[in-house]
């Protein structure tokens, strides 16, 4: 069974836990799914907007689309999140992404 099998599997008992769908959406964009995982990210966000970690991979997918105005508006709201929660490490790549995308 794959990874992608097996959190698919898991997800059926668990279908709203943010870190599997999270794990989920990576392994697609392994398989370069990119528009599934962006839409599995989305959906997390949706439901969990203070899961942090998303934003920064939802911006490198968008980036990757070339959708670099979702990218730079994604990186600033992961960025408030960031500060709210007191989490300089997540803030600091966040920013990084950010000033690397607007160079």
């Amino acid at each position: 069974m794959s990874r992608l099998q097996q959190l698919q599997q898991m997800l059926q008992d668990e279908p709203n836990d943010s870190f599997l769908n999270y794990a989920l959406a990576l392994e697609y964009a392994k398989e370069n799914d990119l528009s599934q995982a962006i839409s599995i990210i989305e959906k997390i966000v949706e439901r969990d907007e203070n899961y942090l970690g998303a934003y920064y991979q939802l911006g490198k997918l968008y980036e990757q689309q070339n959708l670099s105005e979702k990218a730079i508006s994604t990186y600033h709201k992961g960025i408030t999140i960031a500060k709210a929660q007191n989490n300089k490490k997540a803030q600091g790549e966040l920013n990084e992404a950010l000033w690397m995308l607007e160079d």
